[in-house]
């Protein structure tokens, strides 16, 4: 209380934005004058929790909202002195979270981790990519239907009357690693990257992807769950709106182009207890410990039930295609980038030995995917699930290049987000444990979901037409 009050003062805070999510992880927020600082941090604030998709119905609708005063920081793109904290979704008699409360879930999440005595830390690295575009334009009714995006940076989607006359827009390259001047927007992320950092957010490195319209990535440090859940959600806040400064558009749609790479927001997942990394053991596989095979062996066993958290759009299943370093096999393997489960080759040491999960992207409510994940490994570990009795690897090779049979032998990855969906209710059992997820969130996840994805099927597509108005 004591750090929130000095940046209140020191900063001449007038006013304070709680910022909530929802299951979806879109975020929602209210303000106050920071007068009822005292008064809102022990009482919270009460709001109609059935407005907000899937957490109640009418007939119960009172939630409160606490702030999570340790998650305050200064609002860096508001006019006035503003301060931002996350809030946990509450019920209004007991002031604990609700079922369905995303960050309440990743709280229990972490609290069942502890429980089991199997760690009593769990660190990750999300890798966020996304694209700048500088024009993004879309539209869906009864007669019309499209979108269209342009970029500077690639001569091939020029925005409208911008004629390239310093000629540093490219063609026919890969974007990965570009400079400057050809990589235009790389300011966008450094001012990103003091942004964060600024937050206590560590970032471990920043770049232009492989996308030549303007990809980018932003990765951080090992940093502890369920924190880094939030942080997930202030990172793409804030690139969003420095983008904005920019006069740009940023999207983590993870197939926003055909035929280009897709936007992927893969994990990396260190488990520790009493400060000791416990995926570490010299002289295994990849110096990997039982215990991290395990952890990987459940992550691979529920892979297909873990997209519908992962992976929870119509639009990822576009991203997750042979041919673009996206996984659609589930396996794990060293610096194996077609590998559900990668093990990167660079981390030997004892203090960063792990892997990672390259199979998801950023439509996902990072509470919720990352509480999934961990609730998958736990179980694995529980279970002593060997992956590579159940031939989940390892394979260091590119299995791509396999003959078809070989390669038909392996499990795939869903198809599609109603695949995933159907996976989710025959293989479920493992999120409900210790209460973490609750079945009232994962029946309304798929009933919401399969909603979602009929709206997008029962439309025709632009491509359609193509194929089939002359037929």
């Amino acid at each position: 209380m004591e750090r929130i009050k000095e940046l209140v003062i020191e900063n001449e805070i007038g006013l304070i934005d709680l910022k909530y999510s929802d299951l979806l992880g879109r975020w929602y927020h209210i303000t106050f004058p920071t007068r009822r600082l005292d008064e809102v941090v022990f009482e919270g604030i009460p709001f109609d929790g059935s407005s907000i998709p899937g957490l109640k119905s009418v007939e119960s609708g009172d939630m409160v909202l606490m702030p999570d005063i340790e998650t305050a920081t200064i609002d860096q793109f508001s006019e006035k002195p503003k301060l931002s904290v996350i809030c946990s979704i509450c019920d209004a008699d007991t002031r604990k979270g609700v079922q369905k409360d995303p960050r309440s879930v990743a709280k229990r999440a972490h609290d069942y981790l502890v429980k089991s005595k199997i760690a009593d830390e769990s660190l990750w690295i999300p890798e966020l990519e996304f694209y700048l575009f500088d024009e993004a334009e879309f539209f869906s009714n009864t007669y019309e239907s499209g979108y269209f995006l342009t970029s500077s940076e690639n001569k091939k989607a020029l925005p409208h009357n911008y004629e390239d006359i310093d000629g540093t827009s490219q063609v026919d390259r890969k974007g990965y690693h570009m400079d400057v001047p050809f990589d235009k927007w790389a300011g966008v992320r450094d001012e990103v990257i003091s942004i964060l950092e600024d937050m206590g957010i560590a970032v471990n490195y920043h770049h232009h992807e492989v996308g030549l319209a303007s990809q980018q990535e932003i990765e951080t440090e090992l940093l502890a769950f369920p924190k880094i859940a939030d942080d997930t959600m202030y990172m793409k806040n804030i690139i969003r709106q420095v983008a904005l400064e920019y006069g740009l558009t940023a999207t983590f749609m993870p197939k926003p182009l055909y035929n280009e790479p897709g936007n992927g927001m893969h994990y990396h997942i260190l488990l520790k207890k009493q400060g000791k990394n416990i995926f570490f053991k010299k002289g295994n596989y990849a110096d990997l410990s039982d215990e991290a095979l395990w952890f990987i062996g459940g992550m691979l066993k529920h892979g297909r039930a873990l997209t519908a958290f992962t992976n929870p759009s119509t639009n990822s299943y576009k991203r997750l295609l042979p041919g673009f370093e996206a996984p659609v096999k589930l396996f794990f393997g060293l610096a194996n980038r077609c590998a559900a489960v990668r093990i990167p080759k660079y981390a030997t040491e004892e203090n960063t030995k792990r892997f990672e999960f390259r199979t998801g992207d950023a439509t996902c409510n990072p509470y919720l995917a990352m509480s999934a994940l961990l609730m998958a490994g736990v179980d694995g570990i529980k279970n002593k699930i060997d992956p590579t009795k159940n031939n989940f690897g390892p394979f260091d090779d590119n299995v791509f290049k396999w003959e078809k049979e070989k390669q038909d032998s392996l499990i795939s990855i869903t198809e599609s987000l109603e695949e995933a969906l159907e996976a989710l209710k025959d293989d479920h059992q493992f999120l409900l444990e210790g209460g973490v997820f609750s079945k009232d969130l994962i029946d309304f996840w798929i009933d919401y979901k399969k909603k979602e994805a009929k709206m997008v099927n029962d439309r025709p597509h632009p491509y359609e037409f193509i194929q089939y108005y002359n037929q």
